[in-house]
Formats: C-alpha cells, sequence, structure tokens
C-alpha cells in the first residue's frame, strides 16, 4: 500500500474512532446507540495505537494534521478517562477490610440457558461455599442439576426457572424474609426482592436483577433496562437497611446509566480502584467487559473479589467476599443524588411508563 493510501485509511480509521467516541453522548436509546457505551477500553487502544502510528510514520506537513492528532488525542484521553476508574491506579471506592472476617460471601453466575455442562459450575459453587448464591438465565433442566448438587445448608430458596432466558435462581445459606419476585417492566422479566439476616443478626436488604440488553433481537431500545435500573435505585435510596444489589445488568459500569444508578442508589462498586474483572464475553479474549455486578451500601467492606474460572457459559461467574462493618461507613459514604440526578433517574421512568402505555 503506498503512503498516501496508507495515510488516507488511517485518517477514515481515526474519523471512525471519533465518530464511535462521541455516541454516547447522543441522547437516544437505540441500541445502535448504546451498544457504544460497552468497548471504551478496546478502542483506547486503538485510538492511542492510532495515535503512534500516525506520528512515526508520517510527517506533519499541515494544520489539519495537528488539528487531526490533537482530536484523536483527545478522544483517547476521553476513552480512557471512562476505564481509569476501574485500574489499578485509582483509589477504592469500597476499602478493604481489616477484620478479615466473612460476613458475607457471594455467589453469581449468568449459566447460559443453552449450556449443559452441570458439573462445571456446580462444582465450582460447592468449592466456592458461599452464603447467597443468585444464577441467572436458569430454565428447570438447570433448576434440577443445581438443587441435586445442592449443600443442604442452603434452605433459603427462590426459584424463577424461565425458559425466556431471564429465569432467576436464589439460594441461601441465611435467612430470608419479605421476599417477592417482582416484574418491575415485563411479565417475563422477574427480579428478587428480600431482606437478609446476617450471622451477627443485622439485617441487610437484596436486591437480584436481569434487566433486558438493548438489543435487536431483545429489546431496540435500552428504555426497560434504564428504568429497572432507577426503579432499584430509588428503592435502595429509600431502603432503611443497608443494600447488596447483584445481578447481570447487561451494562457496564462506566456508562451513564451506570453511573447515575450508583449516584442515585448511593450504592459503591467495589472494582474501582482493583480492576475491570469482565465477566462477559467469555468466548473473546477482545471483546471483554463487566456486566454482572455487585453494588453495596457503604456498611460494608471488602475481602476479597475473584473472578472465577470459564463453566462453558458466556459469562464467567464472580465471587465477592464481604465484611460487615456499619459502624465505619461514614469512612466510605456516598453524597445523596442531587436533585438533577433524581429527575434524570425519573425521566428514566416516565419514558418506560410512556412506551409501555402505547
Amino acid at each position: 500500500m503506498k503512503k498516501s493510501k496508507l495515510k488516507t485509511a488511517l485518517i477514515i480509521f481515526g474519523i471512525i474512532a471519533i465518530i464511535l467516541t462521541l455516541m454516547p453522548f447522543v441522547p437516544f436509546d437505540y441500541w445502535w446507540i448504546r451498544m457504544f457505551d460497552f468497548p471504551h477500553l478496546q478502542l483506547t487502544f486503538i485510538t492511542f495505537a492510532a495515535i503512534l502510528f500516525y506520528i512515526f510514520k508520517f510527517d506533519f506537513k499541515a494544520w489539519k494534521d495537528y488539528i487531526f492528532i490533537g482530536i484523536l488525542i483527545l478522544c483517547s484521553i476521553f476513552q480512557f478517562s471512562k476505564i481509569y476508574p476501574y485500574t489499578k491506579f485509582a483509589d477504592f471506592e469500597v476499602l478493604n477490610s481489616e477484620k478479615k472476617e466473612s460476613q458475607l460471601t457471594i455467589f453469581t453466575s449468568n449459566v447460559l440457558q443453552k449450556n449443559d455442562e452441570f458439573d462445571l459450575l456446580t462444582s465450582m459453587f460447592n468449592d466456592k461455599d458461599a452464603d447467597i448464591m443468585l444464577f441467572t438465565e436458569t430454565h428447570r433442566d438447570w433448576m434440577r442439576a443445581i438443587k441435586n448438587a445442592l449443600d443442604p445448608s442452603y434452605k433459603s430458596q427462590v426459584e424463577v426457572p424461565l425458559s425466556n432466558t431471564y429465569g432467576m435462581l436464589l439460594y441461601s445459606k441465611l435467612e430470608l424474609f419479605d421476599t417477592e419476585v417482582k416484574y418491575m417492566v415485563s411479565d417475563s422479566v422477574p427480579s428478587i426482592h428480600t431482606k437478609v439476616k446476617l450471622s451477627s443478626n443485622d439485617t441487610i436488604q437484596l436486591y437480584a436483577i436481569h434487566p433486558t440488553p438493548p438489543m435487536p433481537q431483545e429489546n431496540p431500545k435500552s428504555t426497560d433496562r434504564d428504568a429497572e435500573m432507577m426503579m432499584i435505585a430509588k428503592l435502595a435510596l429509600d431502603s432503611k437497611y443497608p443494600v447488596v444489589v447483584i445481578g447481570d445488568f447487561n451494562d457496564v459500569a462506566w456508562s451513564q446509566t451506570s453511573k447515575l444508578f450508583q449516584r442515585v442508589s448511593r450504592l459503591l462498586d467495589l472494582r474501582k480502584g482493583r480492576g475491570l474483572y469482565n465477566t462477559y464475553n467469555a468466548d473473546s479474549y477482545l471483546m471483554r467487559w463487566p456486566l454482572d455486578h455487585i453494588f453495596i451500601s457503604s456498611d460494608f467492606k471488602l475481602n476479597n473479589v475473584e473472578l472465577c474460572e470459564d463453566m462453558n457459559s458466556d459469562h464467567f461467574p464472580l465471587f465477592t467476599d464481604l465484611s460487615f462493618e456499619p459502624r465505619d461507613r461514614d469512612s466510605q459514604k456516598p453524597p445523596y443524588p442531587s436533585k438533577e440526578d433524581l429527575k434524570s433517574a425519573e425521566d428514566q421512568i416516565q419514558k418506560f411508563k410512556e412506551k409501555d402505555n402505547r
């Protein structure tokens, strides 16, 4: 390829990178726009590589070259700023516990409904021996396989097996009470709301969710997902108990929706300062991002978080070990949401209601 053609190709690539960087700012919920919330890590490396290649390969002979490379540098900085909080250069949002006492361990896994390698998962969760386990994308075959391998100590069970990839199974060694299965945005997409009594006799509120992704074969818009997240955020904000929200959010932690969810709910992201812990896509080394989340109140500190091994699903399971330390909550307490945040959350919910009425 001649140098001029190579430069033209690189300029075209740079323009595409600029467009992809700006796409998340477009205020529409269509899936083909919202999908660009996801690959910030990949875009950061690709844009940075394009900058280096352009600088070392070509001489800058016109002001257009300087403007072009300047815009690419700004795009690269913006892309990296999105993922920076999830690198080890950033501060922890959830502090490490100095007590090193496990008061709540959680194992979560999107099993991939069509996956029939049941033994890979059952041997893994028996090894982890978590207090609470959540399984998503579970139908009746998965429920039978899990129950057959389940230790008798998991006496509290909430089972919603469905064949539409939105089935949920929750098993707990700890006592569950005031338990409800709710269908907040669709009569085919459940969420589990329950209180949990810890071994210390303290009560916490647990929400398990799996909203639909913005995809053409699922929902052409992100309206349902965003509304469910905002509904849960408002419930968490109003809860008089410490809150834990777990599940496959079908959204990355750095999206505008997830950041609004955090500000409204006042919940903390234990990934920040520790790493991305990309749970999806287990089938691709390049296209991976964090979709399965655990957001927690400031009453908790962290002992350990671990991305588990591949179990033939398109998601990696996640294991989290938490320490309940409410006396130290002020050391990591987030601010209350602003009026603008609350209005934005309410607007997301209202948008869903208007869509549902139509």
